[in-house]
């Protein structure tokens, strides 16, 4: 059977999304932030008042904590894997303003509303049944809710070709949302994406949907920096990522120099908190019961 996202160590045996903790210097230096126009654009939407505070959701080792606690703005980063919040604390060292709660958001009690929710790549592994009516309970009336991902794609058509060639040779699946996955990214966009039809169902308004395009040039090492980086690579076997990512390197090296052009696709979904209660509310004291 080919190897897969499903293949290897399987993720039933452990979240997935604590994988990426395995190495998190690693996924910290691998991984490309968000575009700085992104930021701005997300502080204007929510138009904070001086005295709220953004609330940020599987803050990850800090990619898009800097730029908003740079800004000025107050954070609270919710962030479950210990490792991940060990570098994340490292890189905020100097930012007295950034508060870092080792919790899984499902879970964490909040003892303040917020004037900001983002969450950057990690929206998708919260809880569904549970994530929205959490955002709300934590979210002041009017507060806005920023989610947003980056989408990678390799700007050479022939490498992508050479390089999923490789994976069918070794006999492994090109892991889903990787730079080589065929799919396009986001295959939905405005009202046709599940990100606005979850927002809308969930009693926020004013939903929004914004693109930024960037390119990143990546040598050999960081584009296998970045591969290692993605929770799909990480689950096929060491020697089989082994021997896989070595023929990648000499496909780089040997047919284009040494060097990759990325593109990234960041897709940003923006809403409000409408000022009524709304049937999916949970009142802040029923959260701040400990169970």
């Amino acid at each position: 059977m080919p190897y897969g996202t499903s293949g290897g160590e399987p993720a039933s045996t452990r979240s997935r999304r604590h994988i990426f903790g395995d190495d998190a210097e690693q996924y910290d230096t691998a991984r490309p932030g968000y575009p700085p126009q992104l930021t701005q654009d997300v502080l204007d939407f929510a138009s904070l008042a001086a005295a709220e505070a953004a609330l940020e959701v599987g803050a990850g080792t800090g990619k898009a904590t800097l730029p908003f606690a740079r800004s000025g703005v107050a954070v609270t980063c919710v962030e479950p894997d210990v490792r991940m919040a060990r570098v994340l604390r490292r890189r905020c060292a100097e930012l007295p303003r950034v508060t870092i709660e080792v919790a899984d958001f499902e879970a964490w009690r909040p003892a303040r509303r917020y004037g900001l929710l983002y969450c950057a790549q990690a929206w998708h592994w919260v809880d569904p049944a549970v994530r929205w009516a959490r955002a709300r309970a934590a979210l002041s009336p009017g507060g806005a809710i920023a989610l947003f991902w980056n989408h990678w794609t390799l700007d050479s058509g022939e490498l992508a070709e050479r390089l999923t060639a490789a994976h069918t040779r070794r006999g492994i699946e090109v892991p889903a949302d990787t730079l080589l996955d065929p799919r396009p990214r986001p295959a939905h966009r405005g009202p046709e994406a599940r990100q606005w039809r979850d927002m809308t169902a969930a009693s926020f308004v004013d939903p929004t949907h914004r693109l930024y395009t960037s390119v990143h040039q990546r040598s050999t090492s960081a584009l296998l920096d970045l591969l290692t980086s993605f929770g799909g690579y990480r689950a096929i076997p060491p020697r089989p990522r082994e021997r896989l990512f070595d023929e990648v390197a000499r496909i780089v090296n040997e047919e284009h120099g040494g060097r990759a052009q990325v593109k990234v696709l960041t897709s940003l979904f923006l809403g409000r908190r409408d000022a009524g209660p709304g049937r999916s509310e949970l009142r802040l004291p029923d959260l701040r019961r400990q169970p």
